[in-house]
């Protein structure tokens, strides 16, 4: 049997028990994003174009199978002590230069006002549903259409968690537009990537990671 196949049917997943982590409220979540460009946010909002290129898009396609807007969102970030570093290597991982210009990319960080559930794809969950850890490694439209049964199988859960690839398996999230009532009303942190500030992190990051820094 194949370690990635396509994933199995709504009412298949719904008979497994869903693994999960609890964020409290207060847990502080960062992420990378651009303000300029195509698909741009901001600080506490979620992209509902989609699917694009981004791992965990649960989106749906249009009648012509091409991507579009939607009900469905998705917000994509970090948590715990290495979390901008795993956002810098996750968000740039695409060219492997930290591009501190193109596009207006800020970071930011904000505390979640409430409990939220994301399902665990760190370990043996992701095995028990039919997959194995190569869901987060393997082929991007692949892990989508596993993204798009799992936000149907588990009704309850407000995102994903699992091992960034690109960061020393750190843990990195996908929120679904389900967690948006759970957003603060203002940022802890919203920098843009060419702020002085940064310049610091920034550094040591393309250091370790290998990502040269770039400001054209």
């Amino acid at each position: 049997m194949a370690k990635f196949p396509e994933p199995p049917d709504v009412d298949a997943l719904k008979s497994i028990p869903p693994q999960t982590v609890n964020l409290e409220a207060g847990e502080r979540i960062f992420r990378v994003f651009r303000t300029e460009g195509p698909y741009p946010v901001s600080w506490n909002t979620f992209r509902y174009f989609g699917p694009t290129s981004s791992r965990f898009d649960h989106h749906l396609r249009n009648k012509v199978g091409q991507p579009g807007n939607g009900e469905r969102g998705v917000l994509y970030g970090a948590i715990g002590p290495r979390a901008i570093p795993t956002c810098l290597a996750e968000f740039f991982q695409g060219t492997r230069k930290i591009n501190r210009k193109d596009g207006v990319p800020v970071l930011s960080a904000f505390a979640l006002t409430a409990p939220l559930t994301l399902l665990d794809l760190r370990g043996s969950f992701a095995t028990q549903i039919g997959a194995s850890m190569a869901i987060n490694t393997g082929p991007r439209p692949r892990a989508q259409r596993w993204a798009q049964r799992l936000y149907e199988a588990y009704p309850r859960a407000h995102g994903i968690i699992y091992p960034s690839s690109m960061h020393a398996n750190e843990p990195a999230i996908t929120l679904w537009e389900r967690s948006t009532a759970f957003m603060p009303r203002h940022p802890l942190v919203h920098r843009l990537l060419s702020d002085p500030a940064l310049k610091r992190v920034i550094l040591e990051t393309a250091d370790a990671i290998g990502y040269p820094v770039v400001d054209p």
